[in-house]
């Protein structure tokens, strides 16, 4: 009787088996997992860790700590015809076994029986990474649309390139983040070599509703040249942005962006590449909820960068070499954003996917200093963002020991363009001139073991400048990655 159930299971599998296989032509399993092992200090310069969630266990107030995190990903890939595919990515990323901690009571008793503590509910939660159907010549030849979640990537990721979030809250490290997706819809015209590329795309909508959504539209045009290795690309960006709440302004009550922007790069001679682009904004700005005038916003970006890469076929190592400058555009100290008034030109992120430090460039988006500190209802949170009023130069250079081992290292020198406002307790809303920011070296070395399995170190040391009066520490960020692809 038993060896019959098991026929029947079989023959019932094999039946569902073969209802698939008829509706697809080919299904693909794949995916990846990664862990990291990070150590962190004196991430406000001043021997604490400022970081925005202060109920777990490490409350913020330690000038250094550790902490393991792992990111699980598995993938499907169906081709149902020629012309229609499916993608489907769920993701589970998590710092591992992160408990909170009640301090109004110890009467709550987790699982191991510890009063006090339980568990973080959302740890284990899947989240939707990618879910996006490809309808190749659609209505006619050229034209391929893509609607879902899915990546969205422009050029260097200047513009537009990761929508970085942690919907479960499980993270400590944001940036480290597996979910840089956008739901989206995205139609690709390919009249080679030009190719035309518009989107739209839902960023946030209130679960009631209300007129404070934010979208984002977008036309990309794209140009390969046949000599150089040469490209160039024109762009607008319109972030439509109604999400800050209005209590005193009766004219330019949102937060609308258009971007408009030229990139380029060419190979002037086979060891050499050069590349440039430069972006302008304009629209409108609400920096607080009680602003009492609207104010109008015209801001620039400029990142113009060049690889030498002469020894790489000469020697063993295949050494690189690099050079970076990037700017963006900021707006003087305002000691009263409430009533202040006139253009504004702070530069706006948009999406950017692009980034080239490991602690500076996400100051302002998920980490703050002592000395520019969270300011509540403000839609740039930080004085000293790290996406707007700074210049960067960024050194970088790889050598290549074996062919399995990538030795990386780059090393970045902010400053400002305009000057800061300071704000905190020791020297509340005092005039700081603009300098010097701060210098990063961050250093990497990448394994491949296998094919599938590789090891990864990195090393990040930040010294803050003279833009800071209260920072003595330097901060840092150690990170060992494993990491296996099937």
């Amino acid at each position: 009787m038993k060896f019959m159930r098991i026929l029947c299971v079989l023959a019932v599998a094999l039946l569902v088996a073969g209802s698939v296989y008829a509706e697809t032509q080919s299904v693909k399993v794949s995916g990846d997992l990664t862990m990291r092992a990070i150590g962190r200090a004196d991430y406000d310069y001043r021997g604490s860790i400022s970081e925005p969630d202060t109920t777990r266990t490490n409350t913020g107030s330690e000038a250094a700590y550790t902490w393991l995190m792992s990111t699980a990903e598995v993938e499907v890939d169906a081709d149902l015809t020629d012309n229609v595919q499916t993608v489907i990515r769920l993701v589970n990323q998590r710092d591992w076994n992160v408990s909170d901690k009640s301090i109004s009571s110890n009467t709550t008793l987790a699982q191991n029986g510890r009063g006090g503590y339980t568990n973080n509910p959302d740890e284990f939660q899947v989240a939707v990474e990618l879910a996006y159907v490809t309808l190749k010549d659609f209505i006619y030849a050229p034209l391929t649309v893509t609607i879902g979640r899915q990546n969205l990537w422009f050029g260097k990721g200047f513009i537009v390139g990761a929508n970085q979030q942690d919907p479960t809250g499980a993270l400590r490290a944001t940036e480290y983040t597996a979910i840089n997706s956008f739901d989206a819809v995205k139609a690709v015209l390919d009249y080679d070599p030009w190719t035309i590329t518009g989107i739209y795309s839902n960023i946030n909508t209130n679960a009631i509703p209300s007129n404070d959504d934010v979208n984002l539209w977008g036309v990309n045009v794209g140009y390969k040249f046949n000599a150089y290795k040469a490209e160039a690309e024109g762009y607008w960006f319109f972030k439509k942005d109604n999400s800050i709440e209005k209590w005193t302004q009766t004219s330019n009550t949102n937060n609308d962006i258009h971007t408009l922007g030229l990139r380029g790069s060419v190979d002037p001679i086979e060891w050499v590449t050069l590349a440039g682009e430069g972006a302008v904004q304009f629209g409108n700005y609400v920096g607080t909820r009680d602003q009492l005038e609207g104010r109008t916003r015209q801001a620039y970006a400029l990142d113009f960068s060049g690889e030498v890469r002469y020894f790489t076929d000469k020697h063993a190592w295949k050494p690189k070499v690099g050079f970076e400058y990037i700017l963006y555009s900021g707006n003087g100290p305002e000691s009263n954003p409430r009533e202040a008034s006139g253009i504004y030109h702070g530069w706006d992120m948009m999406y950017r996917g692009k980034f080239d430090s490991a602690i500076r460039e996400y100051v302002g988006r998920f980490y703050s200093s002592y000395d520019y500190p969270v300011r509540n209802n403000y839609f740039y949170s930080n004085a000293d963002a790290s996406f707007q009023n700074q210049n960067q130069f960024i050194f970088s250079g790889s050598v290549q020991p074996m062919d399995s081992l990538l030795l990386k290292a780059n090393y970045n020198l902010f400053f400002t363009q305009d000057r800061y406002l300071c704000d905190n307790s020791a020297n509340p809303y005092g005039q700081k001139t603009g300098g010097f920011i701060g210098q990063e070296l961050d250093l990497q070395a990448n394994w491949d073991y296998t094919e599938d399995v590789s090891f990864g170190i990195l090393g990040a040391f930040f010294v803050p400048g003279e833009v800071y009066t209260n920072a003595d520490k330097t901060a840092s960020d150690i990170v060992g990655t494993v990491s296996v692809s099937f």
